[in-house]
């Protein structure tokens, strides 16, 4: 920066303040058609990862993935006074726990870094100085207290702020008066009249008037930092980008990207700005709403899969909604053209559904399955820790069992050791009188069912354990069929409500329910 504004006073000219035209175009190392599709997701590490981000970042992966491209993260951290620790963490690690790593980042590194924009400010200032050279930058002396004054005298008059171009058309001389008493001025893009217009591949033809609605903008701050706009042109254009896959609240901003490109003779990638991700009411998705967060998420039990398939399903860019998408899916069904510009509508009251699809579709892997047996055993010893009278609960097989059993009737893992749950990991303490009072023939219940299990085996089927328990109440003097099937229940788990006695039976196995049924008879 300081070598920068050394040059500023021997740059500047009375030709380049007329605002002569710009000399020769430098060859561009920009993606030329056929060449490698290259996309990127640059958030700011201001926060952490939330389904927004995840949306836009999902929507770049498939497509670089769709055209056997590569996907890289880069962290514009450019603003050093909103930064959050963790937070540049956190969004690889999200990404990674989404399913979808970037081929280049600040973790795995890559041909085109460093990926984070801090570690690249000399880029920044020799195409600053670049722009001061052929006049399509000069410094701005305006001080913060009178940028806000404009602000708020435009705010007063309803009109929009924008910055009156006062420092534009200094002379070589004022230039050089204010150099010597502040010799770190901010560095502003003058922006042309005539703005270009541009071909959006999902809003189409666009132009927007940057020039009288804005004020030409500040491209390099006094730190030596460079804001969004020449940031990200500069990066693009260093690290090959050939589309830019971004939110459509950067519509507006084009134009003064693409107008810094001209002036820097480079060739723009294709832009496609994708449509806003609101809530279901049509209100704006919120950092302070905690339940937007990957983290919370993650932690709440609900699989990554399901997170991609919900922010995908509500918006556009496939044929037809559907339920149950995978991430293989999802990239061979993608199509950029098919996205609309209406809002994405976010139901999150669906999200346990579409969790339930994903779990079961991981069950039904017996690759995923052994994954998800690993993850259950760990939940019970986290929930039941000390409780757990017999470690057998925690065997492979056992686990297993519930799984396949349970799948398609619960949402999440954590379902499985709620306290609805509770009886296939502890066994319930029931009082004699509880049964008692729903039948006097209690031993005569338990010992039929003790029989029942000898004379099938260790093999227990559903179908079969229905069938044998309709005739174990025949006989029995003074208890229907239902009451008896209401002992059973609260005998083998402590409930009164819940699975069929058949799945229970099946679930805990014959040796287990064997020991409730003789604790019934003990106690």
């Amino acid at each position: 920066m300081a070598a920068l504004l050394k040059r500023l006073l021997r740059l500047w000219s009375p030709s380049v303040a007329l605002g002569r035209p710009l000399g020769r175009r430098e060859a561009s190392q920009d993606c030329k058609p056929g060449t490698a599709v290259r996309v990127r997701f640059a958030p700011s590490p201001t926060g952490f990862m939330h389904l927004g981000s995840l949306r836009t970042a999902l929507y770049n992966y498939i497509f670089a993935k769709k055209h056997q491209g590569s996907f890289i993260l880069r962290l514009e951290d450019t603003d050093q006074t909103r930064l959050v620790p963790g937070a540049a963490e956190n969004i690889e690690d999200m990404l990674e726990w989404a399913g979808i790593p970037p081929d280049e980042s600040p973790r795995r590194g890559g041909p085109a870094g460093p990926y984070q924009q801090s570690q690249r400010l000399e880029l920044y200032a020799q195409a600053t100085d670049t722009l001061l050279k052929t006049g399509a930058a000069y410094p701005c002396f305006c001080s913060p207290q009178r940028l806000g004054l404009l602000k708020k005298e435009a705010l007063r008059n309803s009109q929009t702020p924008r910055y009156d171009n006062r420092c534009r058309n200094l002379s070589q001389e004022q230039v050089a008066q204010r150099l010597a008493k502040d010799p770190k001025p901010a560095i502003r893009f003058r922006l042309k009249e005539e703005a270009p217009a541009f071909q959006d591949l999902v809003y189409g033809w666009n132009r927007h008037d940057v020039a009288s609605v804005e004020g030409d903008p500040i491209i390099l701050k006094s730190s030596g930092f460079p804001t969004y706009h020449l940031a990200n042109v500069v990066d693009d254009h260093h690290m090959g980008i050939s589309h830019v896959l971004r939110g459509c609240e950067w519509l507006a901003s084009t134009p003064k990207h693409l107008l810094i490109y001209q002036a820097l003779g480079w060739q723009p990638p294709q832009f496609a700005h994708l449509p806003l991700l609101l809530n279901r009411d049509g209100s704006k998705l919120s950092k302070r709403q905690g339940d937007i967060f990957l983290e919370q998420f993650a932690a709440a039990g609900f699989l990554p899969e399901a997170l991609l398939d919900i922010v995908t399903n509500c918006g556009s860019g496939f044929a037809e909604n559907q339920m149950g998408r995978t991430l293989p899916e999802l990239i061979t069904q993608f199509d950029l053209a098919r996205i609309t510009c209406h809002s994405a509508l976010l139901d999150l009251e669906k999200l346990p559904e579409f969790n339930r699809l994903h779990l079961r579709q991981l069950v039904s892997s017996e690759a995923q399955r052994h994954q998800l047996v690993g993850k259950l055993q760990a939940l019970v010893e986290d929930t039941f820790g000390s409780h757990l009278q017999d470690r057998a609960v925690l065997d492979p097989a056992y686990t297993e069992r519930i799984l396949l059993l349970r799948q398609g009737h619960i949402c999440r893992l954590q379902d499985l050791v709620s306290p609805a749950y509770t009886y296939l990991w502890i066994r319930p303490a029931v009082d004699r009188v509880q049964l008692g009072a729903i039948s006097k023939e209690a031993d005569m219940i338990a010992r039929r069912l003790l029989g029942l299990l000898e004379r099938l085996g260790m093999t227990l089927s559903q179908d079969v354990l229905n069938d044998e328990l309709k005739k174990l109440s025949e006989g029995l003097e003074g208890t229907k069929y239902s009451h008896m099937m209401k002992f059973l229940r609260l005998a083998l788990s402590g409930q009164l409500q819940g699975p069929a006695v058949a799945e229970m039976i099946v679930s805990l196995g014959p040796k287990e329910v064997r020991e409730r049924i003789q604790m019934v008879l003990c106690s």
